[in-house]
Parts: C-alpha cells; structure tokens; sequence
C-alpha cells in the first residue's frame, strides 16, 4: 500500500526550500520530527477540503478497512464522534425536531460534551447488574425493548464496544435489531481499531454499523491523537457531509505528523500485520489461561487486553499495578476493582514472559470483598446543553447530594461521567466520587 502523505513530507524534509510558512520551529529543532511537522504549504493538501495526497491516503485506509467511506481524525476519536453524532441527528435538526439519541451509559465524557455541543437529548441504557462505571452490557434485546418503548424513535442508537475493560457488546445482534426499527447504529470503538484484522473481523463496520470511530493511537501502530471516522457502503447518506462535520468541530492547523503515522499504519497493517496479530492473540490467550491458573481472575474480554480483578486473590488493582511497575511493567489502568493491561503486536514474547513472572512472584491473600458500585439512573431536570453552559460553582462531593450537575465529572481514564450535565446528583454518584478520589464537582448555581 502506497504512502502518499509519508512520500511527500519526506521529499519536503530534503528539499532545500526555505520555510516562510509556520510552524516557527522552521523544520529545525531538538525532537526529530520537526522536519516532516509543516502546515498546508502547496502540494501538501487540505484535510477537511482534500483532492490530493490526503485524499489519497484516505482512499487506501477505506480499502483496508472495506468501508462506504473513512476519514482522518488528528484530534482522536473524540472528534470522529462529535462528527458522527452530527451526521446522525442532522435529519431531525431540518424538521425542527430536537434530536434524541439512545445510548449506553458507560458513553465517555466526549459523548456528553458532544451532545450538550450539538443540542441532543439522551435517553440512557442502564446496566442491569451492578459491576464498574466502565460496564454497561447491553444487549440486542435491551436495545429492542427501549426502541419500543421510547415514545419516539431517536436519530440513533450510540454503544461504547470494546469499553474500558474489554468487553464487546453484540454488535451484529445490535445492530439488526436498529436495522428492524429504521435506527443507525454509531459505535465508540475507540479502543478496538485492530479487530478490523481479527479473524474472523470483529469490526463493527463490518457487523452492521452505520458509523464508528477508531482510535488508531491506542491498539494500532500509529501516533497519540490519529483516529479513523468510517461510515458503512449501506449508509452513503451521511459520506456527502462528513468532512463538512468534521470540519466544524476540528482545528484548522491539523498535525502533519499524525497525518503522517496514520498513512504509514495503513501500509503497516495492510501488510503481514493480520498474521502477526493472529500471533500475538495466540500467545495473548496462552497467557491469560496461565495467569488464572496462578488463581488470579481475569475477565473474559477483547483478545488484546488483559483485565485482571485481583480482589479474590486479596489485592486492589491499584496495588497490583504498583507490583508491576516495581517489576518494570506500566499498565494502561487501575483502580480498587481491577488492573487491566493492552497488547499489541509491537509487544514481544519476552515482554509477555515478563508479565507472567512477576505475576507469578505475587502470594495470595485474605481475598477483598466489596460491593460493587456502578451508575444508577438519574433525575434529569435540565437539558446538557443548559446545565453545561448555566452559570456553575464548585462544591465539596458531600455538599452536592441533590444539587444539578453542571460539568460531567469523571476519573480519567476512564473518562466515564459519574453525573451526567443537567442531572440531580445521587447519593450513589457520591459514592462514586469518593472511590475515585474526587472532592469536588461543578454545579448549577
């Protein structure tokens, strides 16, 4: 697979062309990126308005990922889902209908921020059973039975798969049951761009979603900030205004260099990358089977992650993760309940090795129990978009029992709102707060 973006800012890197043009480092500098760092100088193309080299490039990633269409994001998926929510609810917006969007309620903070932007109303899925502010399990039948029941039908049906820990919602399932209703479906898959390579594909473009969002940085061999927006070929409706949508949200001085590392990932995965995935969720498997076989719990989850939940084996997350990085191992997240770690291909056999053993080294204890605290339904008495742009003032967590959340509080990772904008604050929210260490929160004055 060609490279047209990486071809040209390397050309450009050894031209002799005296730089005029941002940014002010001029191409010299101490990082060794500075060189292929340029702005839209001529030949370089334009990202939301492209007929070149981006356009190219763009063109190569939707064969790889077999898509209607795909778009590059230099500001994550965060971006990708702002223009995705956009697309979807656009229709509802020229009837003068206030657009309404079903989703799960582990959504990350970029949802709500989304929503409260564009002017959405959410009706939320809750979990059914209590287990992490990560986890919302939702199934085809869960989304079936509040398509039927919500007095009208939303623009669309939002899930968050692979979440945080791992877990992959039905999406085929889902995904045909929004089908029956005449509902797209648009997926944060922020965390699993690489399951487009699986075998059998795990994608969701591929299962029947209208749109996702891939973040390439966090699973595929590309730069902090480059994502993938991909629109489905049943849904070519929403190709026509999609760099429009992104446009309107994104900075008009995108990163060359993330341009730069997604073209190089498309040509990077379109190669032996599929074979070499295949061999790390092999060795990846092996793994995971040997650690519960030390009486260490992990959870059932996408090939590439490892979730641990080390309670029963007498230890938090937080202490697990402090055991690994004495060992020299840093983990993607922790917290009381679980430690949970990402693989990629760029992971070594000896890396893997080195995980085990300091996992072996560790000596079981009385085990923790705990009761499980996840997110509870809400009154709501204000839209997002009020409570985010109302006037607001800080508060102790204790003091804000019965109080409007203004800002969506959250721990980052993993960035999942523990109050939602514009909802009364719950005891069980409090609670929340205070496993994650959070004292304050911003509420409606």
């Amino acid at each position: 697979m060609k490279t047209p973006i990486a071809d040209f800012l390397s050309r450009y890197a050894e031209g002799e062309a005296i730089r005029f043009h941002m940014p002010g480092h001029k191409g010299k500098g101490d990082t060794g990126c500075e060189k292929y760092d340029i702005t839209e100088v001529f030949g370089a193309d334009v990202l939301y308005s492209c007929e070149g080299i981006i356009k190219e490039s763009e063109e190569y990633a939707k064969e790889l990922f077999k898509t209607g269409a795909t778009y590059y994001s230099t500001e994550g998926s965060t971006l990708a889902i702002k223009a995705m929510l956009k697309l979807a609810t656009d229709k509802d917006r020229e009837k003068g209908v206030t657009p309404l969007v079903l989703a799960g309620r582990n959504a990350h903070k970029s949802f709500v921020l989304a929503c409260a932007l564009i002017g959405i109303d959410v009706e939320w899925i809750y979990p059914k059973e209590k287990s992490h502010i990560s986890v919302c399990a939702i199934t085809a039948s869960d989304v079936d039975t509040a398509l039927s029941t919500l007095l009208r039908l939303p623009s669309a049906v939002y899930v968050t798969s692979p979440d945080y820990l791992g877990n992959i919602a039905d999406i085929r399932g889902i995904s045909e049951v929004c089908l029956r209703h005449g509902v797209p479906l648009i997926v944060d898959n922020a965390h699993g761009a690489y399951l487009g390579f699986t075998s059998p594909v795990m994608h969701p473009i591929a299962l029947g979603a209208a749109m996702c969002a891939d973040s390439a940085h966090k699973t595929l061999p590309a730069l902090t900030g480059a994502a993938y927006l991909h629109i489905s070929r049943d849904y070519p409706e929403y190709i026509g205004g999609a760099k429009s949508a992104l446009s309107i949200f994104a900075s008009t001085s995108p990163s060359y260099l993330i341009l730069r590392s997604l073209d190089i990932c498309n040509a990077r995965t379109s190669g032996e990358y599929p074979e070499s995935l295949a061999r790390v969720i092999e060795e990846v498997g092996i793994l995971k089977e040997k650690i519960r076989e030390l009486g260490l719990t992990i959870l059932s989850t996408e090939p590439l992650k490892i979730t641990l939940a080390p309670n029963s084996f007498g230890y938090t997350g937080e202490e697990i993760a402090d055991i690994l990085r004495k060992g020299g191992i840093e983990c993607e997240f922790s917290d009381y309940e679980y430690t949970v770690l990402m693989i990629s291909p760029n992971n070594t056999s000896a890396e893997l090795s080195c995980l085990y053993r300091v996992l072996s080294e560790i000596k079981a204890r009385v085990p923790i129990t705990r009761e499980h605290l996840s997110l509870s339904p809400s009154v709501r008495v204000l839209s997002m978009r009020e409570a985010i742009f109302a006037p607001r003032e800080v508060v102790d967590v204790e003091c804000a029992i019965g109080r409007i959340c203004a800002t969506p509080t959250v721990s980052c990772p993993p960035a999942i709102p523990i109050a939602v904008s514009g909802e009364v604050i719950t005891e069980d929210a409090v609670s929340i707060f205070k496993k994650y260490g959070i004292s304050t929160v911003e509420v409606v004055k």
